[in-house]
């Protein structure tokens, strides 16, 4: 089953469809089968062309661009700093004169690691301010909207009864006195 027709049918049990892909043998390991899958009639082998993985949906969105790219880098620099650190240590343990300026270079390489791991956390907040909200229902951003289209909605049906009333010739005012 192709991803497809796996989406057009989700709820499908895998009992169902392993049901299904079972159809064309016989239901006894007893009877022969006459043509089996991957078998054509006159013997022949033919491929069987099941896919080796099944596409699923991401489950959750691709990251910006910009946090991607912090983030690559803020891994690579963790990595450096872990080669550094255990370069360090074997050196320290071998007694070389390596030792002492791969400590300080670790020591100043976790510095920089840990600038990378909050830049990416600096740099998921810009863009989330900058380019909208999380729609979730706690944000407020949402119940602020929500309160500005009611007033925009309010102001315009007073502006629709105004301008109603106007047309019909009244002065503006609903009662006589």
């Amino acid at each position: 089953m192709g991803t497809a027709e796996r989406r057009g049918a989700p709820e499908e049990s895998v009992a169902v469809r392993s049901a299904a892909r079972r159809g064309d043998e016989a239901p006894d390991r007893d009877i022969p089968v006459h043509e089996r899958a991957g078998e054509s009639t006159d013997g022949q082998q033919q491929p069987d062309h099941r896919p080796l993985w099944i596409e699923e949906p991401a489950r959750r969105h691709r990251m910006p661009d910009p946090v991607r790219t912090a983030a690559v880098r803020a891994v690579l620099i963790i990595s450096v700093t872990m080669i550094q650190a255990m370069v360090a240590f074997l050196c320290t343990l071998a007694g070389s004169w390596l030792a002492f300026p791969m400590v300080i270079s670790s020591v100043a390489s976790t510095v920089v690691a840990t600038w990378a791991v909050v830049d990416v956390w600096v740099t998921r907040q810009v863009y989330n301010q900058r380019y909208g909200v999380v729609s979730e229902p706690s944000s407020t951003a949402r119940s602020l909207r929500r309160e500005r289209r009611a007033r925009r909605r309010q102001q315009r049906a007073a502006l629709r009864e105004q301008e109603r009333i106007r047309r019909r010739g009244g002065s503006g005012q609903l009662s006589h006195s």
